[in-house]
């Protein structure tokens, strides 16, 4: 494990586990948020986010956490292996509503600064729908990729911290 793909829904756990898997294996570790949001909650063009994530893959080692589909063929490609972080929507919109509360008029960790937090309804919806909307899409891309790349959907908090005491 080199080139480590995270992806999943928002509040989810994406950036902590990329933080504490790139520690256990001393990897370097990229949260897209903070690379393609730019001040002001501005969100990078296609083209820019394209031009980032082609040279983050070209690097020895990484952790990337973020979904951006339109670009996650890059990392796909690049990864030799992908974690799929798959909580229940009913957890994940409870975290994204601590998330708000726990960092109220601040910039989190893993996000660009002049991005302080902030949750509106369409992101709660987005998270709500994600196993509906988003995740058929999603297992179809790793069905893709399962005979060349390690993939990895963990199902569970239990699974999560399992994986992480494993590696």
């Amino acid at each position: 494990m080199n080139k480590i793909m995270l992806i999943g829904s928002g509040g989810a756990g994406k950036s902590t586990f990329a933080r504490q898997l790139g520690q256990t294996l001393n990897i370097p570790v990229y949260h897209l948020d903070s690379l393609l949001w730019k001040p002001n909650w501005v969100l990078s063009t296609r083209e820019e986010q394209r031009a980032i994530q082609s040279e983050l893959v070209e690097k020895e080692s990484w952790v990337i956490d973020g979904n951006y589909s339109a670009t996650m063929d890059i990392r796909l490609q690049a990864a030799d292996t992908i974690i799929f972080i798959d909580l229940p929507a009913y957890l994940c919109v409870y975290r994204v509503i601590k998330r708000r509360f726990h960092y109220h008029n601040q910039t989190r960790p893993d996000m660009r600064e002049g991005c302080n937090e902030r949750l509106d309804l369409e992101f709660v919806k987005w998270v709500w729908r994600f196993p509906r909307d988003k995740k058929p899409h999603l297992i179809k891309k790793l069905r893709e990729f399962e005979k060349d790349k390690n993939i990895y959907v963990l199902k569970s908090k239990k699974e999560v911290q399992g994986f992480l005491d494993t590696v």
